[in-house]
């Protein structure tokens, strides 16, 4: 470990942290928002942490061997901002610039700048992140530690107590989780105001080592953050009793300034208060990571084809599980995390082969999300899978996760009505909405095991969220071993001159959609069929295609109707004169084998063959 000749003093760091005061009043009040109060509260601990325990590398924020600081609180961003210009990250003067458009000093973080690795803010978060990084990490064997500063407000969120769970579970020793305890939350004082010891007691429930501190004492912070390097086989805790608006009288500790920045006319007074700014006495910077150059990851192989017969039955979920397990042969990067249902996304099989690069998260999807999140901003290609449906629990992460342009990937299993007997609170039906609708998003959804495990393989080479939606029931091989397949295509499995209609479907309903099509041939009536294996995106050029050549589009899904392939078909259409139907699950399903659902339901063969009839 690199050894500084000399550590700041407490006076300097006092120094240090009163300039982060005077940086967040300045910068806000020039912005005309922001909140220094919150800022005002942390400003010990951001110095103390910045300047006396942190090693990163400015010149090279990504170097795996940095420190990671996460700020939870992201509303306090111009206190992290102050803190990166103090350490010559970049000119003090470009704190003026906070929340312009043109500047990458956000109202809150976002890796935007590149000294951020995810967005925060979104409150409750930071925890999970921070967890991942750890993992990291230890999965690297890289000596580094990750501080993540929390708001007392935010622990009142359930993703917090996940995250808190699970760091004690899996006794994750290099984080330490700071909770700014200023006792005011937006709109009136939190929860537990300054009852430190009850955060106390909570912290230590989930088997962490815990210190209830003064947060502006900065000797009793510097032992706290001692205390938590020394501890072993337990993560961190630092409960710090603080002022909202420290150090200002008219503002501290007082209700109603959460997200105001002051007049011209109360930052005057304001810095009249905190006194002149003192010339520091030693020169201080952030410390330089652990000597010795970081090791390259192994480049990646070829990842093992897929190897079906072709009167082989398999679920697209099997062959997820076989993908991911091959995918982890070939790339050191690939890491999984599951919630608990590994057996059911098959997950199971890359966690008997690299146990040391699994993460069970159990019943903690959002935590699950958010750690995932933290793995991949440190250069791992997480794969979270759950039921589809419960990946709804972790949505404001994935939104977060967009915002972060994480490289994250994501499998839902057990999608739509065609899982039967579990019943509704099991089917995902809104799932490709959702992730439709995160940006940059992609969305695939493969209706055999050969395209199922192509998705995997795509997924991991395609930067960004991927979603992979994949089913239940067993399904036949529909392509050979060695079809290839790309993002924004699709397959037309089915065609002549003379389509009258085009069946677009994806998943089950394509297999629906093949069986519509021997009855129509047998009775004279031919139709195209497409397997619209990218949802997000789709193949245009082919849909655009199909409606040109026929009279007739009509998509077919296991899931409602807004949102979905059928919207996304029909947004792409615009403009084109052919008739269009979408079937889709209308209603809320019930338990009920799956043939006996879609059909009642209105996406089996014979309602397909139903609605051609009656619309050609």
């Amino acid at each position: 470990m690199t050894v500084r000749e000399s550590q700041p003093s407490v006076e300097t760091l006092q120094i240090l942290a009163n300039r982060l005061r005077r940086h967040s009043m300045r910068s806000t009040t020039q912005a005309g928002s922001g909140h220094p109060t919150s800022c005002m509260s942390a400003a010990e601990i951001v110095a103390a942490i910045f300047f006396k325990y942190l090693r990163f590398d400015i010149k090279d924020p990504k170097d795996p061997r940095n420190d990671r600081f996460v700020l939870s609180k992201g509303h306090a961003a111009p206190v992290l901002w102050a803190a990166w210009a103090e350490a010559g990250a970049f000119p003090v003067e470009k704190l003026m610039t906070l929340r312009e458009f043109s500047s990458d000093l956000e109202g809150h973080p976002t890796p935007r700048n590149p000294l951020v690795d995810v967005g925060t803010g979104s409150l409750g978060q930071g925890l999970s992140v921070g967890i991942g990084m750890a993992l990291r990490s230890r999965m690297d064997r890289i000596d580094n530690r990750v501080y993540v500063l929390m708001g007392d407000g935010e622990v009142a969120e359930g993703s917090v107590w996940e995250a808190a769970a699970l760091a004690g579970h899996c006794q994750i020793d290099n984080l330490a989780a700071i909770v700014d305890v200023n006792r005011l939350g937006q709109s009136q004082p939190t929860m537990l105001q300054h009852d430190v010891e009850t955060h106390d007691r909570r912290f230590q429930s989930f088997g962490w080592h815990t210190r209830v501190i003064d947060g502006h004492d900065l000797e009793q912070v510097i032992d706290a953050l001692d205390s938590a390097q020394m501890t072993k086989g337990r993560p961190t805790a630092i409960i710090a009793r603080t002022l909202k608006g420290k150090g200002v009288s008219f503002i501290e500790n007082k209700n109603g300034y959460h997200g105001k920045p002051l007049t011209k006319d109360e930052l005057a007074r304001a810095l009249e208060e905190l006194g002149p700014d003192q010339e520091l006495k030693e020169k201080v910077s952030i410390r330089m990571p652990e000597d010795g150059p970081s090791a390259p990851a192994p480049a990646p192989a070829a990842m093992k084809g897929p190897q079906y017969k072709e009167t082989d039955q398999v679920a697209t979920r099997q062959a997820y599980g076989a993908a991911l397990r091959k995918l982890g042969e070939a790339d050191p990067r690939i890491v999984a995390l599951d919630g608990d249902v590994k057996n059911s996304t098959y997950s199971e099989e890359f966690a008997k082969a690299f146990p040391d690069r699994f993460v069970e998260c159990f019943i903690a999807e959002q935590n699950m999300v958010g750690a995932a999140m933290g793995l991949a901003a440190l250069g791992k290609i997480p794969f979270a899978s759950t039921f589809a449906c419960f990946l709804s629990r972790a949505y404001d992460q994935i939104r977060m996760a967009g915002i972060s342009r994480s490289n994250l990937k994501l499998c839902g299993s057990h999608a739509g009505i065609s899982i039967g007997e579990d019943g509704p609170s099991q089917m995902a039906l809104e799932d490709i909405a959702m992730m439709r609708a995160i940006a940059g998003s992609t969305v695939l959804y493969p209706s055999d095991a050969v395209c199922a495990e192509r998705m995997v393989e795509l997924a991991a080479r395609t930067p960004g969220i991927v979603f992979i939606r994949t089913s239940r029931p067993k399904t036949p091989i529909l392509y050979p071993n060695d079809e290839t397949f790309e993002i924004g295509g699709s397959k037309t499995l089915r065609s002549s001159r003379d389509d009258r209609a085009a069946i677009v479907g994806a998943g089950v309903t394509l297999h629906e959609a093949l069986k519509a099509y021997e009855i129509l041939r047998k009775e004279g009536v031919r139709v195209r069929v497409i397997d619209l294996y990218s949802v997000k995106p789709l193949d245009a050029t082919a849909l655009r295609r199909a409606a040109r050549d026929t009279e007739l589009v009509i998509t077919v899904e296991d899931h409602y109707p807004e949102g979905g392939l059928g919207e996304a078909v029909l947004a792409e259409l615009a403009g084109e004169s052919c008739k269009f139907k979408r079937l889709a699950v209308n209603g809320v399903p019930r338990s009920g084998k799956p043939d006996e659902l879609m059909e009642h339901f209105g996406i089996s063969a014979r309602v397909i063959v139903d609605t051609v009839k009656s619309l050609l």
